[in-house]
């Protein structure tokens, strides 16, 4: 039974952050620069190259139980370089605004900016740090993947598929 409640926890926070919203909206940090910045190559899905030392995986974006509801996403990002770098967005393809949020005791709120010192991962994740997604596309669906586009302060843009699963579905894998 104890090895079930991390999974439970874990399902239960994903649940409160795509039901609830974060109802806290102040400066919110869309998705609206990214999405000027891929439209200004004329629509191409090219794929913006990264600083060189700075990488992310296992991203993955959970859709909300209930239509029109925000989805969540998680994903962990490295900064291999001798310098401090700053995450400044994050842009989800098929997903209308985005916002960076910390959950923190209890409570939810957003983030403007994550510092990300030289040889330290951060990672966003349920209880933590993570990404809410609001007015999603039907055409995203679960077992489909779409691209995460990550901003850093300085203009550096690092790209990475981003896994689309049903609410509960990672709760059956424990990494």
């Amino acid at each position: 039974m104890k090895t079930l409640r991390p999974l439970v926890l874990t399902g239960l926070a994903a649940l409160v952050a795509s039901l609830g919203g974060c109802g806290e909206s102040q400066a919110p940090q869309t998705q609206q620069s990214a999405q000027a910045d891929a439209s200004a190559d004329g629509g191409a899905t090219s794929v913006p190259d990264a600083k060189p030392g700075i990488s992310a995986n296992d991203a993955r974006l959970v859709l909300p139980a209930v239509a029109g509801r925000p989805g969540v996403a998680y994903f962990s990002v490295r900064n291999d370089t001798q310098a401090p770098v700053t995450l400044a967005g994050v842009y989800v393809s098929g997903v209308g605004k985005s916002e960076m949020h910390q959950t923190s005791g209890g409570k939810m709120s957003a983030v403007k900016m994550v510092d990300i010192a030289p040889g330290a991962t951060v990672t966003f994740a349920p209880g933590g740090l993570h990404v809410m997604a609001f007015d999603i596309a039907g055409t995203v669906q679960a077992g489909t993947a779409a691209e995460a586009t990550l901003t850093f302060s300085d203009g550096d843009k690092l790209s990475l598929p981003i896994k689309v699963e049903a609410m509960g579905a990672a709760q059956g894998s424990h990494r």
